[in-house]
């Protein structure tokens, strides 16, 4: 599937790793803080979207390779920053920054991981994907605030599911399509479509993931099972349950009082996964698929729209 991208995804691994820097005594202290950020790897579907996408028309290699390590490092800046509002200490199994540092500290390092995912825009030489990146981000930090400050029970709401994974994940699938259209010179047409096909890809990559919660080999996923309910995060599966289950009131009693152990938790984990309600979210995720690759395939049949309709495919097919 991505065999096609392979050199440029390494090019764009080596270019997330390059530590540029204004004073050169800071190096050693932000490489530790680079490498440590990438050693656990990751999927990196967010980068090779943007590649594919640059692939169905000619275009510069070196900018789609900046635009691809900025969207990757973009996604990489808003965990770090997560994983202090969070105060998560693992992430893919292995420790955080927010582990190993102050919280002053990590958020300082999001902010710098932040500002080099900008320079990395900015190396497209293109003002119309500086404003794209520019409002994924707005999109991003507001999408936060609204979940920090909205009521608990407007959370438990799908419409606000939707909206909150729209700002957590799919504003920035959109960044990786809609700019890489931008790049290539794409028709305005096209441009939008590749943009709806990141939206609606990005969609399904939630839902997938907040499925992989509840069902997920919790080793290959990286943390512990039903980890957003424990954390007080209302999701789809969960959602779905309640709504057939109004006077199931235990949902409501983790979220408001904050008990989350495993004697509170998993009951609902089996009740969720014995109610069909799993089931559902995955349908909705592959409706959401099927509704991206139908917006893709108005552009011109090639290699590169055929590997990003498998990767939409990989999105709700994927076990971690």
């Amino acid at each position: 599937m991505l065999d096609p991208i392979k050199d440029e995804l390494q090019r764009v691994e080596a270019r997330l790793r390059e530590t540029p820097l204004i004073q050169e005594a800071d190096f050693d202290l932000v490489a530790e803080a680079i490498s440590h950020l990438f050693e656990s790897g990751g999927k990196r579907v967010r980068p090779a979207l943007t590649l594919l996408a640059g692939r169905l028309y000619p275009s510069d290699p070196d900018k789609l390779i900046a635009l691809a390590a900025a969207v990757e490092m973009l996604h990489t800046a808003t965990l770090v920053h997560d994983d202090v509002v969070d105060g998560s200490l693992l992430r893919r199994g292995n420790p955080t920054l927010n582990a190993r540092w102050s919280p002053g500290a990590t958020i300082l390092t999001g902010d710098y991981v932040f500002a080099r995912a900008a320079d990395l825009a900015a190396q497209t030489d293109n003002v119309r994907v500086m404003r794209i990146f520019a409002r994924t981000l707005m999109t991003i930090v507001s999408g936060e605030l609204r979940q920090q400050f909205s009521d608990p029970q407007i959370r438990q709401t799908r419409e606000d599911y939707f909206k909150r994974i729209y700002a957590k994940t799919a504003s920035m699938f959109e960044l990786s399509t809609e700019a890489a259209g931008v790049l290539i010179n794409a028709s305005e047409d096209q441009i939008k479509a590749l943009k709806d096909f990141g939206h609606d890809v990005g969609i399904a990559f939630q839902i997938m993931d907040d499925v992989l919660d509840f069902v997920g080999d919790a080793s290959q996923v990286g943390k512990p099972v039903a980890n957003d309910l424990r954390q007080g995060i209302v999701t789809l599966p969960v959602i779905d349950y309640m709504a057939a289950h109004a006077d199931d009131r235990r949902v409501a009693e983790i979220v408001g009082n904050g008990r989350r152990d495993d004697g509170h938790v998993l009951p609902i984990v089996e009740a969720v996964r014995a109610s069909g309600a799993i089931d559902r979210a995955l349908d909705e995720a592959r409706s959401f698929v099927q509704r991206g690759q139908s917006a893709l395939r108005s552009l011109p049949d090639s290699d590169a729209r055929e590997a990003m309709l498998n990767l939409a495919e990989y999105v709700v097919t994927r076990s971690y």
